[in-house]
């Protein structure tokens, strides 16, 4: 007496997934970013920070973590290591050690825009094959995704 198998539920190709290609896409970007930045000795990630805080006097981390979605331990870290490498400086409240200020330091300041430049220059050799039209289409769906998910952590790696 043979037995038949259940029929297996088919399984879908890897490369069917519109995720798999945003993520292949996704590092990509990111690496060809890392490796322009590493002459500056800044990360990804101080990147963000770096770039959050420009537009800023100053900030509390409190409201760094929330403006990039990041845990304000990651924030902490992150401020940390701005602060050994003297591109932010931390100030404390009179009243309330607690309380901190962190704002771009003059070094700090000097080099966000040389930072941008790359993102810049990253972006126009990464997505040279598309037409304007394309960029602005991909980008307008991008941003759909991001509204109708309500995504608000800001991508540092």
């Amino acid at each position: 007496m043979s037995r038949e198998k259940p029929a297996q539920p088919a399984v879908s190709e890897l490369r069917s997934h519109i995720g798999f290609w945003l993520r292949f896409v996704s590092n990509h970007v990111s690496h060809a970013f890392s490796r322009k930045l590493l002459d500056s000795g800044v990360t990804a990630a101080e990147w963000v920070i770096l770039r959050e805080i420009f537009d800023t006097d100053e900030i509390p981390p409190s409201a760094l973590a929330e403006q990039t979605g990041l845990t304000r331990g990651a924030i902490s870290k992150l401020i940390e290591r701005l602060v050994v490498k003297k591109l932010v400086s931390r100030k404390e409240g009179s009243d309330d050690r607690r309380y901190q200020r962190i704002a771009l330091s003059p070094a700090g300041r000097r080099l966000v825009p040389t930072l941008a430049t790359l993102a810049d220059q990253n972006d126009r050799e990464f997505f040279k094959p598309l037409t304007g039209k394309e960029r602005q289409a991909l980008v307008a769906t991008l941003k759909k995704l991001v509204h109708a998910h309500d995504l608000h952590k800001l991508p540092t790696e």
